[in-house]
């Protein structure tokens, strides 16, 4: 017998939860898709404010949904959940008894969730997200309302677009997140970074002179939407994954003319291919670091077909200086593969990164320190671990400080360091769209110890106790506070 569907199959389902929820507001006058949905969202955002659905947008032939992802409350909504720690739980219950640590202790772990929850995905023989179909001539990029989302962009750019590709010697399937900028009718930029699979992929098809099939699926339902931004290890399946969120099975259909599979339930499918060696200027771009990044060639996606649902929502997503709508998704991302990274780093009891670190600029982590430098093997062990390796600056404390507490953190982090001692400096590999390094792709990292110091490191003074209220005074005060005339 089958199990319960998860609530939302498609995008559809999801935008009308949202409505009912008082979390989607609709937006029935014109809108320009060049910098005035930017405009309108940002504001909305900063805001606190709700999901929009732009329904008459001046360019293109589709309404927009954006800011689905921008809260933490629309971001369990999205996993099925009432937050997103749930999701993290549910994984350390299953990775136990403890696994091997390490790189392929987390690979271990994650196969075992795979395992025990199995929901590979299941192929159909038609699907909603071919209901129209426009191939050679017909196929005209401009029914789609891409955002120009910045003053000085290059131009327009379609930003949630989820990038299918396969491994061209191995066939592993990889689902990928990148910005797609529109050089015409027919072609896309495609924004490969330096240290992302599809990356691999296309190396590998180059080196051996083939052209690279590629399928990008617009619109599709929120957990298949977040998989696809997910730091998954290579080996494991972004399908696979996207099952375990739903408890249900993602169902896939054939592309029309590439050897590729893509969510049945998306609103718009583009399948073409990538020739070897053929490059276009890309960019520049606004975005999540709050600066345009620079003019570079990247390789171009040839569309050859695109195919629709009859009546398609056109789903993108505003990249800029912090806060945005990708600040819930990182949180999500972060408390979801916590009990993974655990396995990576067991001396981790908790972390956080925060929203204006940009995801890879700033990493905070709470330890049980038990010998002296432990927060410097720790450190080492981060950048030593997967996507964690391009975080540029560390800060570990103690246990008892949560690092979601950014007020005690900096309080901690400026007062328990002596610098000359509990600053580690060293190089490594940098998020490709870092500014600040003065070489691309590599450039300096710093962690900072702001732990409790210990006789063996050195700290002969020893070490303060924290001037903290007596408990009972504490109760004491609470009854009598309205007795003193407070409120």
């Amino acid at each position: 017998m089958a199990g319960p569907r998860f609530p939302y199959q498609n995008l559809q389902e999801f935008l009308a939860a949202l409505e009912r929820a008082g979390e989607l507001q609709r937006v029935s006058a014109p809108v320009d898709p060049t910098l005035e949905v930017s405009e309108i969202v940002t504001r909305t955002v900063r805001a606190g404010g709700p999901a929009l659905l732009f329904e008459r947008p001046i360019r293109g032939q589709m309404p927009i949904a954006i800011n689905i992802f921008g809260s933490h409350k629309r971001m369990a909504m999205a996993l099925g959940v009432k937050h997103v720690d749930e999701i993290g739980a549910r994984i350390g219950e299953l990775i136990k008894p403890e696994l091997p640590v390490g790189f392929s202790g987390m690979l271990d772990g994650l196969g075992k969730v795979m395992q025990l929850k199995s929901l590979p995905p299941r192929k159909v023989r038609s699907a909603p997200c071919q209901e129209v179909v426009l191939k050679g001539a017909d196929v005209d990029l401009d029914l789609l309302p891409g955002l120009v989302t910045w003053p000085d962009d290059g131009g327009i750019f379609h930003n949630y677009g989820l990038t299918h590709t396969r491994h061209p010697e191995t066939g592993k399937r990889n689902l990928g997140l990148y910005r797609l900028q529109q050089h015409s009718r027919n072609t896309l930029g495609m924004h490969w970074q330096i240290h992302k699979d599809s990356t691999a992929h296309h190396a590998v098809a180059e080196r051996r002179g083939e052209r690279l099939p590629v399928a990008i699926a617009i619109g599709c339902d929120p957990v298949v939407s977040y998989a696809a931004s997910a730091p998954l290890p290579g080996d494991i399946d972004e399908y696979l994954f996207a099952g375990f969120l739903r408890g249900d099975r993602v169902e896939l259909v054939d592309c029309l003319t590439v050897p590729l599979q893509v969510p049945a339930e998306a609103q718009v499918v583009l399948e073409g291919y990538v020739e070897p060696g053929e490059r276009a200027p890309e960019g520049p771009f606004g975005d999540h670091t709050g600066f345009y990044t620079p003019v570079e060639p990247f390789p171009v996606l040839h569309v050859e077909c695109m195919t629709m649902r009859r009546e398609p929502v056109y789903h993108s997503i505003i990249t800029s200086k912090p806060p945005q709508e990708d600040g819930p998704i990182g949180y999500a991302t972060e408390r979801i593969f916590l009990p993974l990274i655990k396995m990576l780093v067991p001396d981790i009891v908790d972390m956080h990164m925060p929203e204006p670190g940009v995801f890879h600029n700033c990493l905070i982590v709470s330890i049980r320190k038990r010998y002296p430098k432990h927060a410097q093997k720790v450190m080492n062990a981060i950048w030593g671990a997967h996507l964690l390796s391009l975080t540029k600056l560390i800060v570990i404390v103690d246990d008892d400080c949560d690092p979601q507490d950014l007020h005690e953190v900096a309080f901690r982090a400026f007062g328990n360091v002596d610098y000359a001692h509990d600053l580690l400096l060293t190089q490594g590999p940098v998020d490709h769209l870092d500014h600040a390094s003065y070489q691309q792709f590599w450039g300096g990292k710093a962690g900072v110890d702001a732990t409790r110091k210990l006789p063996t490191e050195g700290y002969s003074r020893g070490w303060p106790a924290e001037a903290v209220m007596s408990p009972d005074v504490v109760s004491k005060v609470d009854k009598r506070w309205k007795e003193y005339g407070f409120k």
